[in-house]
């Protein structure tokens, strides 16, 4: 079956958001690409007047791993129904173009509110609500017996109105296989090398034992320090170099200055640091309505609580078995700290 065949052709009608059409208050339009193949547009749905956005690839140039991985996610989002797993409205074909069309994510990836407003990292209030809608997608996924593989900032979208969801499907792995579900996996992800900063030890180990979806809690862990600090651990290393670094242990401070890039290549600025499940994640504008740079505050300090470095060295244990589950990490003490608004 090709990638073609697999999902629904049904269209909706959009209408493009050109700069004439838009009043002062209005968001703006962004065109991202993403290795050239897909461009990411700002729309509106003609019928009932919400924004989303589209994500058009070229198919015709699209290796096979590429339109593996399309064909995956596009599946996968028709399949999870969860309120913090990022859906598609609908799919369809023009010609060699596919479109995607799903919900307009108004404050992007975390990443990006990193890169734009936390450059020196986010307050632990604005982590937890952050970290609290992740986990609660990953636990779905890990309850259908599925390991997502690329757990990071730049897979964590933000809508308008603070709802959490995971995206980056198209490197997500079953473990139910022919009915039966595993306990280990032995497959290498074949993605960017980008990703590894985020990988478990045992994954990338690629050894006998194999890895599971504790996997996913590992990177929940990097994640965790990556939004504390504004950095991303273990960029610039070797994996080589990476992989020593991540089995010598203890688990790491959460703000460790010898696990992050050098001072000048901060919050390198990449295309494959941008959510992949299909595309680019659409930006936002400091200029917008959605997005009121007023509202958004650096940390006066990088004091974090004693439940923020409980919680990251669970998730970063060097034993896979000594880390928690989704499940019980959502019942972790952090998240039952007094809860504030959003944004």
């Amino acid at each position: 079956m090709s990638l073609l065949d697999c999902f629904c052709t049904s269209r909706t009608q959009v209408e493009s958001l050109r700069p004439e059409k838009q009043s002062e208050t209005s968001i703006h339009q962004y065109l991202r690409g993403f290795d050239n193949l897909t461009s990411v547009h700002l729309a509106r749905h003609t019928p009932t007047g919400t924004l989303v956005t589209i994500k058009i690839t070229n198919l015709e140039n699209c290796n096979e791993e590429r339109l593996r991985a399309l064909q995956k996610a596009v599946i996968l989002s028709h399949f999870f129904r969860h309120p913090n797993i990022t859906t598609y409205w609908t799919v369809f074909t023009v010609g060699s173009w596919l479109w995607v069309i799903s919900p307009f994510m108004a404050y992007g990836s975390a990443s990006q509110l990193l890169r734009t407003y936390f450059p020196e990292g986010m307050s632990e209030t604005l982590i937890r609500n952050i970290l609290f809608g992740a986990v609660r997608g990953l636990n779905y996924l890990h309850q259908n017996g599925c390991i997502h593989r690329s757990i990071k900032a730049s897979h964590i979208l933000i809508s308008g109105d603070g709802l959490v969801t995971l995206s980056g499907l198209s490197h997500l792995h079953s473990l139910v296989k022919h009915g039966q579900r595993h306990r280990a996996v032995y497959d290498f992800p074949q993605f960017s090398t980008s990703v590894q900063p985020w990988l478990s030890p045992e994954l990338l180990r690629q050894d006998l034992h194999g890895y599971n979806v504790k996997s996913d809690i590992y990177s929940v862990g990097i994640t965790a320090c990556e939004l504390a600090s504004g950095q991303v651990p273990f960029q610039d290393m070797h994996r080589t170099q990476m992989l020593l670094q991540k089995l010598k242990g203890p688990p790491y401070n959460p703000l460790d200055i010898s696990i992050f890039p050098q001072s000048e290549s901060r919050m390198k600025s990449s295309r494959s640091g941008i959510d992949s499940g299909i595309g680019e994640s659409v930006l936002v504008s400091s200029g917008t309505h959605t997005v009121n740079s007023d509202r958004l505050h650096t940390p006066s300090s990088k004091t974090f609580s004693p439940a923020f470095f409980s919680l990251v060295q669970l998730c970063l244990q060097q034993d896979p078995e000594k880390r928690p589950s989704a499940s019980s990490l959502l019942s972790h003490v952090f998240f039952k700290q007094p809860y504030s608004e959003f944004l």
